[in-house]
């Protein structure tokens, strides 16, 4: 290991006071009560595995495997620890786990694989072979997702007139599952923020970096963030989009100076020109990790969906879904475990539909749903917004 980097993950972890009021905040000690499973505890572990204080063990680098990268103990911690950085380094030092699902994950990664797998028949072939796999099994878990149907694409909107903008442009960055299975997101996106007055472009497709990132595979994720900036740098653009908020970490740190951000933030400083049709129904919301703790776009987003008339939304309770990029994949029997009490909490809601803003969590939520039975509809917030957008009001 690199001199800088064993040096480095030690400076991070001793900025940790051991106070424990990471503990409530932690959802994988929520779910074991286990202290190496708690931010405090890996950060111990880490400290120890960089100093060469322990052998690395199945036993030491399961809790690290285990965390989901929330970021809820950055958002309590007093004393300010960097805990996802230290996180990505940590893992870096380790590199990918010896049971990483790396078929599923190189599928995942590439639009164009993906594409391939929902098309209608394989689909429906996808269906029954999960039903014949074990329980909480990786590959059922990923046929599960794949089984899923597809979203519809939003309304287009009609009877705008396009007008020379004053605003910056910004750059649509599709992603790699994003691209796929949030196309309808997508353009909402260009919908909407051109309803907006932002010029917009679209990036090509394919996959930011995060989950080798976050899989400690630091060759793949240096050679996409290459292509991040390659891709950012003909774009013409000032500001950096996402509509998956799982994104904007991996983009940020590819692109270090660049405004990179989801649209709701944009989109609320300009909520006077969005005009929106009536929604007389009830929906619940759920806000992911890495909206509320990276984007910290949550509270634009309310902003943006309290201008629809009629529509009643309903918070879900602040928790991890379980998602967390691949964790779902390589740990579904713990996503499961996780998903849990949101699935829980829509019940009790009964809601005509389910917004979530990050693919991962809204594709493993509907699974949940699926498997208990739950008609409740999942889609993008930008996909209800861009549907109710009234044409025709000046910008």
């Amino acid at each position: 290991m690199p001199e800088n980097k064993s040096e480095r993950i030690p400076a991070l972890a001793d900025q940790c006071v051991q106070c424990g009021l990471c503990l409530p905040a932690c959802p994988t000690y929520a779910l074991d009560g286990n202290e190496a499973e708690s931010p405090r505890g890996r950060i111990a572990i880490a400290a120890a595995l960089a100093k060469g204080l322990a052998p690395v063990s199945d036993g030491l680098r399961e809790p690290l495997d285990h965390c989901l990268g929330c970021l809820n103990c950055e958002r309590v911690c007093p004393a300010q620890v960097r805990f996802g950085e230290l996180l990505v380094e940590t893992r870096a030092m380790l590199g990918p786990a010896p049971g990483r699902p790396r078929v599923l994950l190189a599928v995942a990664k590439r639009p164009a694989l993906l594409r391939w797998t929902k098309l209608p028949g394989l689909r429906r072939w996808c269906e029954r072979l999960a039903h014949g796999l074990p329980e909480r099994s990786r590959w059922r878990a990923a046929l599960a997702l794949a089984a899923l149907k597809p979203s519809t694409q939003p309304q287009p909107m009609a009877g705008r007139a396009r007008h020379a903008s004053a605003l910056p442009r910004v750059a649509l960055f599709p992603g790699c599952v994003g691209s796929v299975d949030d196309a309808p997101a997508q353009q909402a996106a260009v919908t909407l923020l051109e309803a907006a007055g932002h010029p917009v472009t679209r990036l090509p497709a394919f996959c930011c970096g995060a989950l080798d990132a976050h899989g400690g595979d630091t060759q793949a994720a240096a050679r996409a963030a290459r292509r991040v900036r390659e891709s950012w740098r003909t774009s013409g653009a000032s500001i950096l989009v996402t509509v998956t908020p799982g994104c904007l970490g991996q983009l940020r740190s590819a692109l270090p100076g660049v405004a990179v951000e989801d649209p709701y933030a944009l989109l609320a400083a300009r909520a006077d020109q969005l005009h929106f049709r009536p929604v007389p129904q009830r929906v619940a919301l759920h806000v992911p990790c890495t909206q509320q703790n990276v984007a910290r776009s949550a509270e634009a987003l309310q902003k943006l969906l309290a201008r629809v008339p009629e529509l009643e939304v309903m918070p879900l309770p602040a928790r991890c879904c379980g998602a967390a990029g691949s964790h779902m994949l390589e740990f579904p029997d713990r996503a499961a475990g996780l998903r849990a009490p949101t699935l829980e909490a829509i019940g009790a809601l009964a809601p005509k539909a389910l917004l979530s803003s990050n693919i991962g969590c809204r594709l493993h939520l509907a699974a949940g749903l699926v498997e208990q039975a739950m008609a409740v509809p999942t889609l993008h917030p930008l996909v209800l917004l861009a549907r109710q957008l009234l044409p025709g009001h000046p910008s």
